[in-house]
Formats: C-alpha cells, sequence, structure tokens
C-alpha cells in the first residue's frame, strides 16, 4: 500500500487557517474568505427576498426589527470592549419579518435574518423573540456557514486544491453554496446546522441578549413552549439537541451570561465596564 504524504505547505495553510470563535474559544477551520462568502450570501439573500411573503404586521415588525437592533448594538459593544470592532468588518445587519407559518428562522452570513411569524406564537414576548434572534445572530458571528463550508472544501476538493481555493473561491463558494448553507434551493433558507453548532449558538446568544438588556433566563420557557408541539419535529429544531439536553446545557450557560445581564441592568454597560479583560476565559478569542 503507498502511503499518503500530506505536503508541507498545505499542513502550513491548515494551521494558519484557524480561527476562534468568540466567548467560547473554540478552534474552527476557516478556508474560504469572509468576502467571497459575504458575496454570494448577500446575492442569494436578495433573490430570496424578491419572493418571500414579507409580513404586513407593522407591530411584529418593528419588534423584530427593534430586537435585532439591539442585539447587533450588543455585539458592537462586545467587539468595542475588546478594542476588535474592526472583527465585525463586512457585517450589514438585516432583520426581515415573513408570512409563514412555519416555526421557523435562518439567518444568512453577514448578518442577513429572517423570522417567520409561525415562530411567534412560541416567542410571546420581547424577551422571547431575543432568545431566537440572539441565537441567529450568534451563528452568523461564529461563522458556522463559513466553518462548514471550509470543511466541505477539505473534504471534496482534497489538499492539492487547498492553495487554489484559498487564493479565488468564488467558483467554490457558489458551487458549494446550495449544500453548505442552503443558497439557491427552492425556499432560500439555510440548511440546519450541526448540533455542535446549535449549542455554541446557545451560548453566545445567551451573552449577546443579555448584553442587550434581555433576561437570558427566559430562554429556558422558550425552549419549554417549543417542546409542546405536537406532530413532526419543526424545522428550527431539526437538528437540534433534545429538550432535555438543550434545557440542560443552558442551565449551564446562564451563570456566564447572568453576570454580563447583572452588568447591564447596574448600569456598567459602558466599554470600560462591560469587559473584565481580554484575560477572562469568556473572551477567549
Amino acid at each position: 500500500m503507498i502511503k499518503k504524504i500530506i505536503p508541507l505547505f498545505v499542513i502550513v495553510l491548515l494551521f494558519n487557517a484557524c480561527s476562534s470563535v468568540p466567548i467560547s474559544g473554540r478552534k474552527q477551520l476557516s478556508l474560504v474568505s469572509d468576502k467571497e462568502i459575504l458575496t454570494a450570501s448577500l446575492q442569494q439573500y436578495g433573490e430570496y427576498l424578491k419572493t418571500a411573503p414579507i409580513s404586513t404586521d407593522k407591530n411584529n415588525t418593528a419588534m423584530v426589527v427593534r430586537v435585532g437592533q439591539n442585539l447587533a448594538k450588543a455585539i458592537l459593544l462586545y467587539y468595542q470592549s475588546l478594542n476588535m470592532e474592526s472583527m465585525l468588518d463586512g457585517y450589514a445587519w438585516e432583520f426581515n419579518l415573513v408570512k409563514d407559518a412555519q416555526v421557523n428562522a435562518f439567518c444568512m452570513p453577514g448578518g442577513k435574518i429572517v423570522v417567520y411569524e409561525g415562530i411567534l406564537p412560541y416567542t410571546q414576548t420581547e424577551t422571547g423573540l431575543a432568545v431566537v434572534l440572539g441565537h441567529e445572530v450568534a451563528h452568523a458571528i461564529a461563522k458556522h456557514a463559513n466553518e462548514r463550508m471550509s470543511q466541505q472544501v477539505a473534504t471534496q476538493y482534497g489538499a492539492a486544491a487547498l492553495s487554489g481555493i484559498l487564493g479565488n473561491s468564488s467558483s467554490v463558494v457558489q458551487t458549494l453554496g446550495q449544500t453548505v448553507y442552503g443558497l439557491g434551493s427552492e425556499y432560500g433558507v439555510m440548511l440546519p446546522f450541526s448540533r455542535k453548532h446549535e449549542l455554541e449558538a446557545d451560548r453566545l446568544g445567551l451573552v449577546f441578549m443579555a448584553i442587550a438588556g434581555y433576561d437570558p433566563r427566559e430562554a429556558i420557557p422558550f425552549w419549554q413552549r417549543m417542546a409542546t408541539q405536537g406532530g413532526s419535529t419543526p424545522e428550527f429544531m431539526s437538528t437540534h439537541p433534545s429538550d432535555d439536553s438543550r434545557v440542560t446545557e443552558i442551565q449551564k450557560y446562564l451563570p456566564e451570561a447572568m453576570e454580563y445581564y447583572q452588568t447591564v441592568k447596574a448600569g456598567n454597560n459602558t466599554k470600560s465596564t462591560i469587559s473584565p479583560g481580554k484575560t477572562d476565559p469568556k473572551w477567549k478569542f
């Protein structure tokens, strides 16, 4: 049997193509440039909006936009506290409510987020909606779509093609977009993330909603309400952990999120006080 030898330049590329998820500090593969993914995402998102039935409910639409903007401000504050606001370059937050009975929501790379009206009976309140939107913005901030596409690139194209892909990945992004995050599919919505990504989005989402002034403890009753649905598993929960394990994990994340929430409620949500410093484990990059 002939052993395959991985070229040294490939090992170096893979080593240098690792980044870290904020808050969790988890290392992730990042082979495809943000610019390429954001360009493809923006194009496909625009196509989706041309046919999507935008909600005519002014009050609920205003609530979705308001909560989304509050979360976007919280994310900016988080990065400013680390003097790393440049990490948000390329993000253009947008929040839309779609007239659809599906219990669902999704986020495109770069911060394009859609909420379906069907999930609002389960969010019930503005804070409940912050749980959902916090989870979705977390997917964007953690660059889960980039990571999933990078994994596909490494698997499908092999080591020999990595250098070329890293240099010019437009065609690769367009090709893999449909299988990695669902761009160009019939409904234009993102395919479900892995359970690892979903739990990570839960954790980051709790922190972001806490910084935005929403009580992260409301995540538990929200997911308990979601668990009361009969019939088939909703799309929004299709790859999520089971109800019991999700609540268990959220309970583990809550002390961390509550530190931020209590800081904000005490009126100490300035750049100098919201962050305990880069040496604190909560602020790993």
